[in-house]
């Protein structure tokens, strides 16, 4: 079984903890231990956005955990790392789940900076959710992103509730190609599409090129590795 190891830190914890390090490719997502001093070949930061309610912090626990819980709506904001190998790259995510309530807007214009991935996350049994995105997330995230290059995704949550949906694949279709977004509809719930809207999301961002360069915004190579012990021995992941 893989091993699974997540933090949940602030921005300050994380600019202490995380100061020099940086992103980079097998189709799948393995899980790798992810002791302090893991080796990894990119760090990618990837923020979730959208109305609260939608399911953004079930889908990063149904992403990070491979488990389900209908919770309440997140404080200010949260964070978790995970570690995976994708196209033979050992990659470390560092994903933000915001808050979406109003009363915590002002906090998370910070947290787009740096960021090299946006979910846009709406739930498909309010309208609201996904016009809300179209009339105010949309906007923040051209305000604040500092990547101009950066992915957007536009992930359509709650499709197991198909009896009281309201928002119709060609309406997040049509509304993901007016933004220059990628579009997945998943549920949290039964893990549907969860781990290929992660997946599709990093490996478009594994595929241009301005964020993977050493100059990009919040990517640096891990140049700092622990040297082993005497009586270490040599091992491959």
């Amino acid at each position: 079984m893989p091993m699974h190891n997540f933090l949940s830190i602030n921005e300050i914890e994380f600019q202490n903890r995380f100061l020099v390090i940086g992103f980079g490719t097998d189709n799948d997502f393995i899980a790798m231990d992810s002791s302090s001093n893991q080796e990894f070949d990119y760090f990618f930061k990837l923020l979730m956005i959208g109305d609260s309610g939608v399911g953004k912090s079930s889908l990063l626990l149904s992403f990070t955990t491979d488990s389900f819980e209908d919770l309440s709506p997140t404080i200010g904001v949260d964070f978790k790392i995970k570690y995976v190998t994708m196209e033979g790259k050992k990659l470390k995510l560092a994903i933000w789940d915001t808050a979406g309530q109003e009363r915590f807007r002002t906090l998370t214009s910070s947290y787009y900076r740096g960021a090299q991935g946006i979910i846009m996350a709406y739930d498909v049994t309010r309208r609201e959710t996904i016009s809300n995105l179209a009339d105010v997330w949309s906007k923040e995230v051209d305000l604040y992103s500092t990547n101009p290059k950066c992915i957007k995704m536009l992930v359509g949550n709650k499709v197991d509730k198909e009896s009281y949906r309201v928002v119709t694949k060609k309406e997040g279709i049509d509304f993901a190609r007016e933004c220059g977004c990628l579009f997945i509809e998943c549920s949290a719930k039964t893990r549907v599409n969860v781990q290929q809207c992660f997946e599709e999301l990093v490996l478009k961002i594994l595929d241009t090129p301005s964020l993977l360069s050493e100059g990009s915004e919040g990517v640096k190579k891990n140049i700092f590795k622990d040297k082993p012990s005497s009586d270490a021995t040599s091992s491959c992941c």
